[in-house]
């Protein structure tokens, strides 16, 4: 490409969440757990439910439920596994053990006889944060191609009111490189100084380095990397890399 006033004298105008599975070794925390061994149980029930002198059949199942206890006393053969599928705890032994980790400790295979497990509110709270966090949106991936960098790129550069589309990008980059993530210019007055032009976008290095966007690679060759610093350049120069159309 040219070599006049291409990137020569850059302006300094640079860009200024879980649910802790219990493992040993290392390993994914197998079922079932180690039971204990002696204990005798006692549950501590909820304050007392109002006698009910009539009951339909059908809505008894629900009195069960609310007499369900909020709190449980470990007996001899307990697991988190059991107590949680006996008292129908959300999130399962992972959420019970979550919600009773400062009681049981660091291992939760070792639940000793007697002690007070919560079932309640704090293992349903649990689940609740286990369910948020898997309901976390995936991280974009992108495909290792000219497409996939723009695309990164352009997720970069939204991230730090850099403008820019897609078709501008390419159309730099085709008329630059041709696609090529590696090409170099080994002949014009840059090269002559020392510091030839690179990557997708034919960056120099003084340029590549003054507008580096935070979060890519410090390597000019990098696609993504290269396409974000020029864009970024672009901006402060043209207002935006769809507004160059030639030597830049």
């Amino acid at each position: 490409m040219p070599a006049k006033a291409k990137h020569r004298r850059p302006k300094q105008h640079p860009i200024a969440r879980k649910l802790a599975f219990a493992g040993t070794g290392g390993a994914a925390l197998a079922l079932p757990l180690i039971s204990t061994t002696t204990a005798g149980a006692a549950v501590t029930q909820p304050a007392a439910v109002a006698s009910v002198t009539t009951l339909a059949p059908a809505a008894a199942p629900a009195v069960e439920k609310a007499a369900v206890p909020l709190t449980y006393s470990v007996i001899g053969g307990d697991t988190l596994s059991k107590i949680a599928v006996e008292h129908s705890v959300n999130g399962g032994w992972q959420a019970l053990y979550d919600a009773n980790k400062s009681t049981i400790g660091s291992n939760p295979s070792l639940i000793q006889p007697g002690l007070k497990l919560t079932l309640g509110t704090a293992a349903k709270a649990a689940a609740a944060r286990a369910k948020a966090v898997a309901a976390e949106p995936a991280a974009p991936t992108y495909a290792n191609n000219l497409d996939g960098w723009i695309r990164e790129s352009l997720d970069v550069m939204a991230k730090h009111g850099i403008p820019g589309s897609y078709n501008g990008i390419h159309r730099n980059v085709m008329r630059e490189s041709s696609g090529n993530p590696m090409a170099i210019n080994n002949w014009d007055s840059n090269a002559a100084a020392g510091i030839p032009s690179k990557g997708l976008l034919q960056v120099i290095d003084p340029t590549f380095r003054a507008y580096h966007v935070p979060g890519t690679p410090m390597d000019s060759y990098d696609p993504v990397a290269n396409i974000t610093a020029a864009c970024n350049y672009a901006a402060a120069r043209y207002g935006s890399i769809d507004n160059v159309n030639g030597a830049y």
